[in-house]
């Protein structure tokens, strides 16, 4: 997977144009701008690197195929989201698996953490931090799909609120309630984690 290049809305709405038109190079362009993101999103959702290559390959390719189904007014990325996040869900739910074991450090179940020294480097802190890192994904496992795709997608994909709702084609509300909610529990389990602690 290449990383993301950023497009900006101009060159995106041309890009767009053109790739309805069957404009193989800039299809390409689109892919090569999404493709990182789309991928990481599934990945942390799915949880299986070949899995959630497989599904990036079949975004691009439904996109492809509807585009002409697209409203351009929107941003490209929430198109992709959901059709990403439908096929993970579809996926997740064929497998029988919990859908996403995501990690608040940005790093995937089975993937090697990138570490980078501090001058303040404290180990005992350091054991503590991971216990707490350990009981927020604990958390967040055992959050129901519906809070953990809000979660992931607000905070790991940085996409707002209205962006959240078109990807999930659920009301902007049901987007900050599920966000509430999901941030309640983990208040609720890092709370008695914390609690224990003393």
């Amino acid at each position: 997977m290449t990383t993301m290049r950023s497009l900006d809305r101009a060159d995106e709405l041309a890009l767009i144009e053109r790739a309805r038109r069957r404009d193989f190079d800039a299809f390409g362009r689109l892919v090569d701008a999404y493709q990182h993101r789309v991928f990481g999103f599934a990945k942390r959702f799915v949880k299986d690197r070949e899995e959630a290559a497989d599904i990036t390959q079949e975004v691009f390719v439904r996109a492809f195929q509807n585009f002409e189904r697209f409203d351009a007014r929107a941003p490209l990325r929430t198109w992709l989201f959901r059709i990403a996040y439908n096929l993970c869900v579809d996926k997740a739910r064929r497998l029988d698996r919990q859908p996403i074991e995501y990690r608040i450090d940005g790093n995937v179940e089975g993937e090697e953490p990138i570490e980078v020294m501090d001058d303040r480097w404290n180990p005992e802190a350091m054991v503590l931090d991971e216990e707490l890192l350990q009981r927020v994904e604990d958390g967040i496992a055992t959050m129901s799909e519906k809070l953990r795709s809000v979660l992931l997608l607000h905070d790991r994909e940085d996409l707002q609120y209205d962006e959240i709702a078109d990807v999930l084609n659920v009301p902007i509300g049901t987007v900050k309630s599920r966000l509430f909610l999901a941030r309640a529990h983990l208040k609720q389990v890092l709370s008695e984690y914390l609690e224990a602690k003393r």
